[in-house]
């Protein structure tokens, strides 16, 4: 879940900065995309290394939670996501103007200046 904050927390403050859906997922995926690839790439070598145990539940273990990890961050993280962004442009940050007045606005890196907000979709 972490590297989909990663990757969605980017997104999101480009197309708030710019109101370009396709060209944030673009941005977003290629300033991610390498700590996402070392986070996955850490936890598949620290369950690998469980497939060096004796025990061969703990073997099956590791290797299964090395590959779900693997498949998980390249193919869903780096691959799903970001085509479906892609694809569903605006509609990726449609939210029912009810819903959008009672949540908060948090802002973390613009804490001076209130954000823009783009035009709502439908």
């Amino acid at each position: 879940m972490d590297y989909e904050v990663f990757l969605l927390s980017r997104v999101r403050e480009d197309w708030l900065a710019t109101g370009d859906a396709q060209g944030s997922v673009v941005r977003g995926l290629s300033a991610t995309g390498r700590v996402i690839s070392s986070a996955a790439a850490i936890m598949v070598a620290v369950f690998v290394g469980f497939a060096l145990d004796p025990d061969v539940t703990v073997k099956m273990t590791g290797v299964g939670m090395a590959a779900a990890v693997l498949v998980d961050a390249t193919v869903v993280r780096l691959v799903l996501v970001p085509a479906t962004m892609a694809l569903l442009g605006r509609a990726n940050w449609w939210l029912p103007r009810w819903l959008d007045r009672l949540l908060p606005r948090v802002e973390v890196e613009r804490a001076a200046e209130p954000a823009p907000h783009p035009a709502p979709v439908g």
